[in-house]
């Protein structure tokens, strides 16, 4: 039994997500994904360590752009096979590879006026790094599949998909390999999600692997519970009305959004916060709320029940979709306090990057982040108190408010990451943790270790290992 697996990218960092399972002359890659801090974008750019043409499928663990970010580039550089997700994922992609194809072609050409203008030229060439025409390409090779129906991928290795509850569609993968009449299971988590969390179902449990991979981006930290997240919202819209100012959430377009909606619409409903207008400012965030809305059978039954009786989160008095740059533009001119939830949810593009520019120098509004923030993004320079800002290459004081509300995330913490490997019935193998930041992944390792006494290790990047 041999089999071989590469990490190329989320190995002790964040982003980039993307493992190669190679075995029986088959090449697997698990994920795609876009590198979104700031010191490794530089990797988007680089070849990939294995040629793409050479791969016989992708499997994609949900539509997060740092998990599916690369798909364009991997197909215009030559990937011919299938890209193997469930229905809602291929939806979700569609929407975000378009939307991130569009913006590498605004913001190539925005710095190539700006660098002309200052006569000079960036460390990166002046041009997209992917075009829509490229995601387009990218996309007709999606393949959907069912949660727990095996895909057969040929030469003795088959793969699974189950729900993730991490965001709408997402899944974990269990990949089979046979070899000389001996069997291994490997899982890939993807991102966990948690459980009991608003409009998704809970994650799957495993009870048998021999390789796992984990992801680890809050294996560091405990969220605060659930109850708090809505105590915490409440309380930053209450003081930001009472002040004058409004509210400017940097909010992921998948997920994130939807379920700052569904508690919007609870706080609403209660009369805990004043009724204000709300706008939605994404056109991508508007396309996958569509996507929720034609899939009920995802939801939880907290969620089929709201639904059925009417009381839909994405449909409330005051909720605004806003879809043209007129319309965002206009809510900056509105007087009065409003919410604007906006992409990116890291603030590296995107019309958030507007409503920061009106609003992040006014001491009476909130900026509130409701995800994770990359080390080096816009939005981890804004949380970590810098006193000045640099946005669409102007620099901006920073004199609103800014919070942050943690137990929004759609990642696991600490505890709930434990409580997803002790499902295993015995010991695996090996234990690899992956997707978090060095610090993050190496304490969740000596944890896990300490914890269940399991061989656990943090593999770095381009790491390659042979599994027997």
């Amino acid at each position: 039994m041999q089999i071989k697996l590469a990490f190329l990218g989320a190995a002790q960092n964040v982003t980039g997500s993307c493992f190669r399972l190679s075995t029986n002359g088959l090449n697997v890659l698990v994920d795609c994904g876009l590198y979104q801090e700031r010191e490794l974008r530089a990797r988007n750019w680089d070849p990939f360590p294995v040629s793409p043409g050479e791969l016989d499928a992708v499997l994609l663990t949900h539509a997060h752009v740092d998990h599916c970010g690369l798909l364009p580039k991997l197909v215009r550089e030559g990937f011919r096979g299938r890209i193997y997700c469930t229905a809602a994922t291929a939806e979700i992609a569609n929407i975000a590879l378009m939307d991130s194809a569009k913006l590498q072609e605004e913001d190539a050409e925005f710095k190539r006026r700006r660098h002309e203008r200052e006569g000079r030229r960036g460390p990166y060439p002046e041009v997209p790094l992917y075009t829509t025409g490229d995601a387009a390409d990218c996309l007709t090779l999606c393949t959907p599949v069912d949660y727990e129906e095996p895909v057969d991928l040929g030469k003795g290795v088959s793969a699974t998909f189950y729900d993730a509850g991490h965001i709408f569609g997402s899944a974990m993968i269990k990949i089979e390999v046979s070899q000389n009449g001996e069997r291994r299971t490997l899982i890939f988590s993807g991102d966990v999600g948690r459980w009991g969390k608003p409009i998704l179902r809970d994650p799957t449990l495993f009870t048998q692997a021999d390789y796992v991979l984990v992801e680890s981006t809050y294996g560091d930290r405990l969220h605060p519970n659930s109850g708090a997240i809505v105590d915490q919202l409440a309380e930053v819209i209450n003081l930001t009305v009472k002040a004058g100012g409004n509210v400017v959430v940097p909010s992921f377009a998948i997920e994130r959004s939807q379920e700052v909606l569904y508690h919007l619409n609870e706080l609403l409903a209660e009369d805990r916060i004043p009724h204000l207008m709300v706008f939605v400012d994404s056109p991508m965030a508007v396309n996958v709320t569509k996507v929720f809305r034609d899939h009920p059978d995802l939801f939880d039954k907290e969620m089929a029940e709201a639904v059925r009786v009417g009381r839909s989160p994405f449909d409330f008095p005051g909720l605004t979709m806003v879809r043209s740059v007129d319309e965002s533009k206009a809510i900056n001119h509105i007087t009065g306090s409003t919410m604007i939830i906006a992409g990116s949810g890291m603030c590296t593009g995107g019309r958030i990057k507007h409503h920061l520019v009106a609003n992040i120098s006014k001491p009476e509004s909130t900026v509130l982040f409701v995800g994770y923030q990359a080390v080096g993004t816009l939005g981890r320079h804004i949380v970590d108190g810098a006193r000045e800002v640099r946005i669409l290459g102007q620099r901006y004081p920073v004199r609103a408010r800014v919070a942050q509300i943690h137990g929004f995330s759609a990642h696991a913490d600490r505890d709930e990451l434990l409580r997803w490997l002790s499902g295993l019935k015995r010991p695996p193998r090996h234990l690899f943790v992956v997707h978090g930041e060095a610090e993050a992944a190496f304490d969740f390792a000596d944890f896990v270790r300490e914890k269940t006494g399991w061989q656990v290790s943090v593999p770095g990047y381009r790491d390659e290992v042979v599994l027997d």
